[in-house]
């Protein structure tokens, strides 16, 4: 059988990669004053035995208000550093994988409450609300309470909380830092004119609305030592006419390179409700014509469920890895079920070696 393309090597930014499988970041909300707990170690422990070429810590919150919720996971201070060294010393004792973390603030969307009670706004003055912040007084919904719009003084803390995470990652030997530009979150919303109002060097024409972000990345990448990458993971379009375009991120994408970022992960939506055409792999046109603008390697996401569609995205050159997220907490496995079913081989722990079917005793590789 010729080598599949989902199982093929790649080296992104100086990191090697044992496949094209990458698992996505994947909110968990369980967090203790942005400190990981005990879930954690049982989450990402489980996926770090899954066969991907990379897991990703979810987004993780760069200064307190940062956060979607009171429960997400933080990396704005010594107790978080030191929970999130708690986790990771376990995963790398059992997993060779290589784990990146996500660094993000959340703007508008703070200040949440947990998906299952509802997630709605939680309001300031609740125990577990804050006032949020915006490029502008804009809120997400109408019953929000409408966020401050941020001041010159307040962008430079927040770049400065990016780059002060970005140096915990460092210090806690991750792999890879991505910086979190998608799903109506800060610097989607400095992006995006609809969520961007100013009238200042950073508000207006594209140019200055990438301002923001793009001081952003480099902040992160000069934070981050040069031999490990730095990526970025954008909505491609807001699905809102007089939005976010994937023109526009494909010229985003374009200044993303010139500045040293990795890779691009193309995700979608996440500003503002919108009509989004759900469907198996709706998002890989997207990644398709950011692939086509930049050279450096790109992530297709959403509704990637079937190891051949997973495979035809790459055959077809339409992106160059492919993340995982529902999927892969629905099957933990699967990274292990797609080398089966393409004769392909993945890593596996030695306790689990004998769990292979006869019928594929190459299947694991150590």
């Amino acid at each position: 059988m010729p080598q599949s393309h989902l199982f093929t090597p790649l080296e992104v930014g100086g990191l090697s990669l044992d496949n094209r499988i990458v698992i996505a970041p994947m909110c968990q909300y369980s967090a203790v004053d942005g400190c990981m707990t005990d879930w954690h170690m049982l989450h990402l422990g489980s996926l770090a035995l899954s066969g991907a070429a990379l897991l990703t810590i979810e987004a993780t919150a760069v200064t307190p208000e940062g956060r979607i919720t009171y429960g997400d996971v933080g990396l704005y201070c010594d107790a978080n550093e030191t929970a999130m060294a708690r986790v990771l010393a376990t995963i790398r004792q059992w997993s060779p994988i290589p784990v990146a973390v996500q660094l993000a603030h959340a703007g508008r969307k703070a200040s949440t409450e947990l998906p299952w009670k509802g997630g709605a706004q939680v309001a300031p003055e609740s125990p577990h609300g804050w006032r949020t912040v915006a490029p502008s007084s804009l809120p997400f919904a109408p019953a929000d309470a409408a966020p401050a719009a941020l001041g010159r003084d307040d962008m430079a803390r927040i770049r400065d909380g990016f780059a002060s995470a970005a140096r915990r990652a460092a210090r806690l030997g991750l792999d890879a830092v991505q910086v979190h530009g998608a799903h109506g979150y800060l610097l989607h919303q400095f992006l995006s004119p609809l969520s961007n109002k100013r009238d200042d060097e950073y508000g207006g024409a594209l140019v200055n609305r990438m301002r923001f972000p793009l001081e952003v990345f480099d902040a992160v990448r000069d934070a981050f030592p040069a031999d490990r990458p730095v990526t970025m993971r954008v909505s491609g379009t807001d699905w809102i006419d007089g939005g976010w375009s994937i023109e526009e991120t494909c010229l985003f994408a374009e200044a993303l390179e010139r500045r040293g970022c990795a890779a691009i992960h193309v995700s979608s939506g996440g500003l503002a409700p919108a009509n989004i055409p759900l469907g198996p792999g709706y998002q890989v046109p997207l990644a398709r014509k950011v692939k086509a603008a930049v050279a450096m390697p790109v992530v297709a996401v959403g509704l990637v469920t079937e190891f051949d569609q997973a495979e035809a995205i790459l055959s077809a050159g339409d992106a160059d890895l492919i993340a995982l997220a529902r999927a892969v907490l629905y099957d933990p496995r699967w990274p292990w079920h797609a080398a089966a079913h393409f004769g392909a081989q993945v890593r596996a722990p030695g306790q689990y070696l004998r769990s292979q079917p006869r019928e594929l005793k190459d299947l694991f590789k150590a």
